[in-house]
């Protein structure tokens, strides 16, 4: 691992740091300087030439400066000769930005991916992308983890009995299938409108909920609007408990204060896939340092990353061989 090189942005350093120890590799310093006319500077302080360089940035508020700083950081590496540069970005901030659905409105998503491509970068490494077409909006590489395995570990030790995994709505409800047979539980979706960014309405729980503990399995929970309108409709069922567990738990705005003293929720599991708010000391926190390090070690290996995750998600699997006719 001598010729990899790791640095961090300012937006998730903890995460960059539990990744190193994971690979045995020190977190190079860098150094972001904002001048007075509201720009930033980056300067990279340690050898990149014809090096593997990797630098993790998750896209989290203040999202634009962090996006910023995460291209500044590409094109120092650029420009001091790295062999290949690969950006860590466990959260994709942009991915909600992935159609056209009114007039005249930018893709985000797309956007930035040809910026990353522009600033010079190799290869992407992110998680959970909110939706799966976000994939194709990159042309370099792109490596897709999913944290399912780990938020499931955390439910392997509870008493499942009369449990059952429900999917916020059904663009998410693949994935829960996946979570569900994971645990062996059934599984049930919400039916969901999104009238505005922060608010939402729950009409339907698709499947049967009630008297059954309920797992909320969600991929980005940022205001917590669309879960607390979900956990009125299943207490409206007759569920007797509720866990809610996301990928990329932002917790913005008033999130902290809806979720943290629910009645109706007895726990919150998330990622540290962004940094968890200070304020909130019970929230459960599942590490993705080690399977983003394996990542790391697997791409510099050249060896195969989808195989971190046979047998946890079908589409990462490896294709099966075709019967004989």
């Amino acid at each position: 691992m001598r010729d990899i090189v790791v640095f961090s942005g300012s937006a998730h350093r903890d995460l960059a740091e539990a990744v190193c120890n994971e690979l045995g590799v020190p977190l190079s310093p860098s150094e972001t300087v904002r001048f007075s006319n509201d720009c930033l500077q980056v300067q990279l302080l340690a050898n990149c030439r014809q090096r593997d360089v990797y630098i993790v940035q998750p896209l989290v508020p203040p999202t634009q400066d962090h996006l910023m700083e995460l291209l500044l950081m590409v094109d120092a590496a650029r420009g001091a000769s790295a062999a290949a540069i690969t950006v860590v970005i466990p959260h994709y901030a942009y991915a909600r930005s992935d159609k056209k659905d009114a007039s005249r409105i930018s893709i985000g998503g797309k956007l930035v991916a040809d910026m990353l491509e522009t600033a010079g970068v190799n290869r992407v490494v992110t998680m959970t992308l909110h939706a799966p077409q976000v994939h194709g909006f990159f042309s370099m590489p792109l490596d897709h983890l999913t944290a399912i395995g780990e938020l499931a570990e955390h439910y392997r030790g509870q008493d499942l009995t009369d449990a059952v995994v429900v999917s916020p709505d059904f663009g998410n409800a693949k994935t829960a299938s996946q979570f569900a047979r994971l645990l062996g539980l059934p599984v049930a979706a919400g039916s969901k409108q999104r009238k505005a960014d922060d608010k939402v309405v729950i009409d339907a729980i698709v499947g049967d909920v009630a008297g059954k503990r309920a797992i909320v399995l969600d991929d980005e929970i940022a205001t917590g609007g669309s879960i607390v309108e979900l956990v009125t409709m299943l207490e409206a069922e007759g569920v007797t408990d509720i866990s809610v567990a996301c990928t990329h738990g932002l917790f913005t705005g008033k999130a902290v204060e809806r979720l943290r003293n629910h009645p109706a929720i007895s726990e919150v599991v998330t990622t540290d896939t962004v940094p968890a708010p200070a304020d909130w000391p019970e929230l459960r926190v599942r590490s993705v340092a080690p399977l983003f390090a394996q990542a790391v070690a697997r791409i510099h290996a050249g060896e195969s990353v989808s195989s971190l995750f046979d047998g946890v998600d079908p589409s990462h699997a490896p294709p099966q061989p075709k019967l004989p006719l």
